[in-house]
């Protein structure tokens, strides 16, 4: 009797060891619940703040820098000169064209009166009077180029920038000044081309800038340009900054539209979500939910369905983990 009891004892030793073998070797799984709050979907972009209205002014011809205004941040009136180039051989071209068409009208005048006394051919006249025309059309020519010499506002506005500096030859293309109004203003980022859809006029935008750390400034979209950029795959969007935006013309900042927003939403890790379903624990055991999700952030996602509040939800479940598997919540 005692030897049947004695072994009795073995095999409750034997299997409580074994159930605690069992228990250390389930996976330990970190678990948390769904929380209620806000849920918003942004579309991520970075740009540069520009005015509104504005214009690069950019010589026409190649020239050296004879004179420049100084006159960075200050008004000034569509046609008033900013700078002059060097251009004595384009005057020169001026004179000896303008000689020659003055010289050329007088002939012109004097083989009229020849004409009508028979002393020229018709033809005489014609060739004087063409040669005439021609160097009255050079005459104008030349003026039009004489005047890419000189550098002129192009609308109403401030100097935002002047760059350059007397006696620096300049090219086409090259930026001299930079002429605009500084109000309003507006963030013009390029946005990918998979999410332009999502993107509409009127929606609001939250901004930030290394130049205001720790601040989330507001925005309106504004435009969206038509026709992407197939090469980098974008679209330029401009968003319109409210009058008192502390944000100043050049700045480079980070954009997020706000494409869609749930006040009330039920939220779980972005890490818990395993193609489309969660992982829950439930008596010990992982059970897998399908869910429906609605939006879905680089933290947390929304479910729409399929989960139930006090669901004990598995953050992070392991790739190897099954239906039905026991598992160990970490404390």
């Amino acid at each position: 009797m005692r030897r049947n009891l004695f072994t009795i004892g073995i095999v409750v030793l034997l299997l409580a060891g074994s159930g605690t073998a069992w228990y250390a070797s389930a996976p330990l799984v970190e678990v948390t619940r769904p929380v209620r709050g806000p849920a918003v979907h942004a579309v991520f972009a970075t740009g540069n703040v520009e005015p509104v209205t504005w214009a690069k002014v950019t010589p026409m011809v190649r020239g050296r820098i004879e004179e420049q205004c100084r006159c960075e941040g200050e008004p000034v009136d569509k046609g008033t000169v900013l700078a002059r180039l060097e251009n004595r051989e384009a005057r020169a071209e001026v004179r000896e064209l303008e000689a020659r068409a003055k010289f050329l009208k007088e002939e012109v005048v004097r083989y009229r009166s020849l004409l009508s006394r028979s002393v020229v051919s018709t033809a005489s006249y014609d060739r004087i009077l063409s040669d005439y025309m021609q160097v009255t059309a050079a005459v104008s020519a030349a003026r039009e180029r004489l005047a890419h010499f000189t550098l002129e506002a192009p609308l109403d506005g401030i100097v935002l920038r002047r760059d350059g500096e007397v006696g620096e030859v300049v090219a086409p293309g090259d930026v001299i000044f930079w002429v605009g109004q500084p109000r309003p203003l507006w963030i013009v980022a390029e946005v990918d081309e998979e999410d332009i859809p999502s993107v509409k006029q009127g929606q609001r935008t939250l901004i930030k800038s290394d130049a205001f750390p720790g601040r989330v400034l507001e925005g309106t979209v504004d435009r969206i340009t038509p026709k992407g950029d197939p090469i980098n795959k974008s679209y330029r969007v401009r968003v319109l900054l409210p009058a008192d935006s502390p944000l100043l013309i050049g700045m480079t900042t980070e954009i997020n539209v706000i494409v869609g927003e749930t006040t009330d939403a039920l939220l779980v890790p972005a890490s818990a979500i395993d193609r489309d379903r969660l992982w829950v624990v439930e008596e010990g055991r992982a059970k897998a939910k399908p869910i429906r999700i609605g939006i879905r952030g680089q933290e947390r996602a929304e479910v729409l369905k399929g989960i139930a509040e006090d669901a004990e939800i598995i953050t992070d479940p392991p790739p190897e983990l099954e239906e039905g598997a026991r598992v160990r919540r970490r404390r």
